[in-house]
Order: structure tokens, then C-alpha cells, then sequence
């Protein structure tokens, strides 16, 4: 099955191609003009996109810039359709995260088309900045197979679960010992579950923005040199942007009598709490795919608010927070307030419709960390 679509996938580009070749309305600068077709650019999340945007200015009337995930799915749960791998192969610049939850990516690039395509991993672009998944504290412990394409939360156990467990051992060990040899093939004779795995929420450190903000800055002069300068001056401007909000926050935590944040849901945070020196508490890492948390995680959350006074237990986009209150019920006081940050992992059509930005998020972003940590 899987071969029977990569083949139809490839002649379907192959057509896109002869199609192109001939059509100037949407590929094309303005109508009759078949001299210089459209730059296209394909970006995977959000925040690509909206740097890009900025980072363009007055061209991006020149170019056909695409969001892939823009209907509101988790960027964890995302998978490309046939659509998506014709527009990656035939794109003149491709940016994508390049974390677990990319793991698609290196065979739509494989998949033909441009041969001049330029291509920005941003995990790559990161280099030693970027950091190892952590477990800290009283957090679920994460399974790192479960961004395997195939894999499914997997429940708790209950007692009758356990009743199988002996008759079910030897299957069991004997598809592990497959999988075993199965990764060693696909590293170099390493075992996958020892690899480490990466935190990809890059995008939310300002500073890292301002890396990458950079990087798509050269890549456009590289595609579009007559403009390089244009882009190089937009993204001067930009970086004061993600300077002065870089200031706010620092500013906001160097004042605040709080040092911690304690979240009831997945932590995508760590690359700005680092920024900024703050400590965390989570039930959950970054990467996870569990919404329910155990007695034992809840208890010790619950403890930690009680413990330091917090005022809030935080949340992400996209969820329906059940596990911040359940912590707020086993707090003491019960009347924690549960405030919810936009880690940009969801955005939709509907709120890039309505001018969302990179930038208006991050400080709307600033307001709520200002509420939990009480900076006046």
C-alpha cells in the first residue's frame, strides 16, 4: 500500500511539474508575466510562517507562502497529505522543526521535484543550543517511542491487565528483541530507546527566534538576491522587536517574587524558562502524548502549589485543562487559578484569518507568566 501511494505521489508530481511549467496565475508574478514565476515556500508550523511573513515585508505578494499545519492539529499529531508532499517537492524553500515530530519529513524530501530546493532544519540550525528532553520531579515518566508513526497511548494497567502479563511475556520479548535489532539497523548498531531525544519547541526561546529569524533571512537573499537587501533590512527590524519583548521578560522575572512555574499539562516552555532562569514543575514533558496523570503526579503537584504559595497551575492550547483543576482541587486552598499559555503548536486558519502573529503571542504569553509569577 505504502509503495502504491509513493508511486502515485511521484507521478502526481511529475504532472504538477509539466502543469507548471505552463500556468502563470498561480505560480507566475503578475498575469502574462511568465518571466519570473512565484518563489514558493512551504513552512510546517506557525511560527515559520509568521517570521517569514514579517521577514518578506512588502514581497510576499511575490511569493506563495504555505502553512501545512493550520487546521488546528497538534503538530505532534500531524501527518502530511498527498497535497502536502506535492507542494515540500516542488518548493523553492522548505522549513520544518526537524524534532521527533518530523520524523515524516526526511522521506517527503526524498520524493523528487525541485532539484534546487534549499531546505532549513531548525534543530540543525540550533546546534549545541538545543536541549535534551528532561524528567524532572514528580513528571510522568515519557515513552520516547511515542512519536513512532504506529504508536498509541498506551493506557495504565488495572489489575486484570496484570492477569496477562506472565502469559503475554515471552511474545513480548521476543518482539522487543525484533525491535532491538531492528534499531540497531537504523543507528549504527545503537538502540534506539538509548538515543537522545530532543526538546523541539525551539521557537518559543525569543532568542532562538532571533536565530532562525536570521537564517530565513539569508535563504531569501540567497533565492532572491535583487531583494537580499530589503530582507536584510526587515529582519534588522524584526530582531529589535524580539529584543525589546527579550527585555520585557527579563525584566517581568528579575522583579517578580516568584521563581516557578508549575504546569498541568505538557511542558513545551523549558527554551524560555531557561532564558530566563525560572524553575518548573510538569506532569508532563514537552514531547508526551498523556493527558491523564497518576495519583502519585497529581499529589506531588498538588503539594508543590501548596508548598510555594503558587497562584496559578498553567495550561497549554488545546486541551480541556481536567488535570489543572484536579490539582487545584488538591491543593489546600482550591482556588488557584488555572491560566492557559499559546505554545503555537495549533494555530488555524480562522486566527491567521484574524492576523495572529508570532509576536502578539508571545506577549500575550508575557501577561499570563506575569499573573503566575505575581510581577506588579
Amino acid at each position: 500500500m505504502k509503495r502504491t501511494i509513493t508511486i502515485f505521489i511521484l507521478l502526481l508530481t511529475v504532472l504538477l511539474g509539466f502543469s507548471g511549467c505552463g500556468s502563470s496565475d498561480k505560480s507566475g508574478g503578475a498575469k502574462g508575466d511568465t518571466s519570473k514565476p512565484k518563489l514558493k515556500i512551504v513552512a510546517t508550523i506557525f511560527p515559520e510562517y509568521s517570521w517569514t511573513k514579517e521577514l518578506l515585508g512588502s514581497h510576499e505578494k511575490d511569493v506563495e507562502l504555505t502553512l501545512l499545519a493550520k487546521k488546528g492539529v497538534d503538530m505532534h499529531s500531524y501527518q502530511p497529505s498527498a497535497e502536502d508532499i506535492l507542494r515540500i517537492a516542488n518548493c523553492d524553500l522548505f522549513l520544518y522543526v526537524g524534532g521527533e515530530s518530523d520524523k515524516w519529513v526526511d522521506k517527503a524530501l526524498k520524493e523528487g521535484g525541485n532539484p534546487k530546493r534549499r531546505v532549513l532544519n531548525l534543530m540543525k540550525l540550533m546546534g549545541d543550543r538545543a536541549k535534551v528532553e528532561e524528567e524532572v520531579e514528580g513528571m510522568e515518566k515519557h515513552d520516547h517511542h511515542e512519536h513512532d508513526k504506529d504508536a498509541k497511548a498506551h493506557p495504565k494497567k488495572d489489575k486484570q491487565d496484570e492477569k496477562h502479563e506472565h502469559h503475554d511475556k515471552d511474545k513480548h520479548d521476543e518482539k522487543h528483541e525484533h525491535e532491538k535489532e531492528h534499531d540497531k539497523d537504523k543507528h549504527d548498531g545503537k538502540v534506539h530507546h538509548e538515543q537522545p531525544e530532543y526538546d523541539e519547541h525551539v521557537w518559543l526561546s525569543l532568542k532562538n527566534a532571533d536565530i532562525v529569524c536570521k537564517a530565513i533571512t539569508e535563504e531569501l537573499a540567497a533565492l532572491d538576491s535583487k531583494n537580499a537587501e530589503t530582507y536584510r533590512a526587515n529582519y534588522t527590524a524584526y530582531s529589535k522587536k524580539l529584543a525589546a519583548l527579550d527585555a520585557k521578560y527579563k525584566e517581568v522575572v528579575t522583579k517578580a517574587p516568584v521563581k516557578v512555574v508549575l504546569f498541568g499539562d505538557r511542558f513545551p516552555f523549558r527554551y524560555l524558562t531557561d532564558d530566563y532562569g525560572l524553575q518548573y514543575y510538569a506532569a508532563f514533558n514537552g514531547c508526551s502524548a498523556e493527558t491523564e496523570a497518576s495519583f502519585a503526579t497529581v499529589a506531588f503537584l498538588a503539594k508543590k502549589m501548596d508548598e510555594l504559595k503558587l497562584p496559578a497551575v498553567l495550561t497549554i492550547e488545546g486541551r480541556q485543562h481536567k488535570l489543572a483543576q484536579t490539582i487545584v482541587e488538591n491543593t489546600k486552598a482550591k482556588n488557584q487559578k488555572v491560566l492557559k499559555l499559546n505554545s503555537m503548536q495549533s494555530v488555524t486558519e480562522e486566527e491567521i484569518k484574524k492576523g495572529i502573529t508570532y509576536l502578539a503571542v508571545m506577549e500575550q504569553n508575557l501577561n499570563v507568566f506575569k499573573e503566575a509569577l505575581q510581577a506588579k
